[in-house]
């Protein structure tokens, strides 16, 4: 017993009660089919027992898939096409490209380019505490468009230079010095990661996703590309980002204003690091060329005909980094987080798009619209009424 490793009760609990009073206690509406409202019941109770993390959220995806393919929701009586419906989020293109960039953003790590590029922009600007905080806002910028999971840009590679800095000022919640420095850089750098995750399709998971529902919302009729969505992010993220470090500074003094020695930790670490790798210079080189392809210029400079899938381009990238050596195969393996993203993507859309499919999502919205028109013009029939 003491092996087995259970969802937690209460909120396994709270999700199981959701998708059954959605199933079998609340009223299919009038314009509703009965298995678009049961697809919603599991779809509510997966999403509450994530809220409520009941299981690893890959886990509890893994229970929806199957959820879907039992009870045949999409396909009634056809239990061969209820499972092919349950599984076909793994055959959405962008759910891979998210899946593949994390893959390639382990090299990133793996390599120390990404540690590399942070401690020069350090030396470059840590002359003041201000210019340390930018370092840190430049250093993750440059990362993020190759790198999708906010945790490991923000978590992994950003946050372990951000530490070294204030503990070489003596800076840390542990000896209650915080405010010397750490504080303030840790704030600095916890609101950068949501600001580049806003400022790249690439930069975040979630992002390919509003992607997806957009394109299949509209019949494909808007149909973001890499380059429309970071050039209309490109004004209202560069303000927050010059903005962000100077409100903290005055809403978060912190007591050390002056670093000369931030420049001079940065400048020996990256003595410490050595010259640029050979795995460095192809991990630049392969990411200058995701870019290139991502912004969509071989189409711009010779046609469409030269256009390429941007989960092609990630797909021709990972590719490179294997067989020029700087990934290894137990790399991909070992990338978790990818895989994991993968399983959870893969649950979640499919059970999105069969709501869209069925019907749900364009009821819900005529409900939403309708609603507030019908008040409206009941008002002003009561009006034409009311005497004057």
């Amino acid at each position: 017993m003491n092996n087995l490793t259970l969802p937690k009760p209460l909120p396994t609990a709270v999700a199981v009660a959701l998708a059954l009073l959605i199933w079998f206690v609340i009223p299919v509406p009038a314009k509703v089919t009965p298995e678009a409202w049961h697809l919603l019941a599991i779809f509510i109770g997966t999403v509450a027992a994530i809220i409520g993390k009941a299981m690893p959220i890959g886990a509890l995806s893994i229970v929806g898939i199957s959820l879907v393919a039992v009870t045949e929701v999409t396909r009634p009586g056809n239990p061969d096409g209820a499972i092919a419906d349950a599984l076909s989020g793994f055959s959405n293109p962008l759910i891979w490209l998210i899946a593949i960039a994390v893959m390639m953003a382990v090299a990133l790590t793996k390599t120390g380019l990404g540690t590399r590029i942070g401690y020069y922009f350090i030396a470059l600007f840590g002359k003041k505490t201000i210019g340390v905080a930018y370092g840190l806002v430049l250093s993750e910028l440059v990362i993020a468009p190759v790198t999708p999971s906010n945790t490991a840009r923000g978590g992994a590679i950003i946050h372990p230079i951000m530490r070294s800095i204030a503990d070489s000022f003596g800076s840390s919640p542990e000896l209650g010095t915080s405010n010397k420095i750490g504080k303030y850089l840790a704030l600095v750098n916890y609101n950068t990661n949501p600001i580049t995750s806003a400022m790249f399709i690439t930069a975040t998971a979630p992002n390919p996703l509003i992607v997806d529902l957009v394109a299949k919302a509209t019949n494909s009729a808007i149909s973001i590309t890499w380059a429309q969505w970071a050039l209309a992010a490109l004004l209202p993220g560069a303000c927050m980002l010059l903005l962000m470090p100077l409100v903290l500074y005055f809403m978060f003094p912190p007591e050390i204003k002056n670093t000369p020695n931030a420049r001079a930790f940065a400048k020996t670490e990256l003595v410490k690091l050595g010259p640029l790798k050979l795995s460095e210079f192809i991990l630049l080189a392969v990411s200058g060329l995701m870019l290139f392809m991502w912004a969509g210029v071989p189409s711009m400079l010779f046609g469409p005909a030269f256009d390429v899938n941007p989960t092609t381009t990630a797909i021709i990238g990972l590719a490179l980094l294997i067989v020029t050596g700087v990934l290894a195969w137990d790399d991909i393996l070992k990338a978790k987080s990818a895989w994991d993203t993968l399983i959870w993507f893969a649950a979640l859309v499919m059970m999105a798009s069969f709501l869209g499919k069925l019907g749900l999502i364009g009821w819900f919205s005529l409900s939403v619209t309708t609603q507030p028109l019908q008040r409206m013009s009941d008002n002003s029939a009561q009006c034409k009424n009311f005497p004057t």
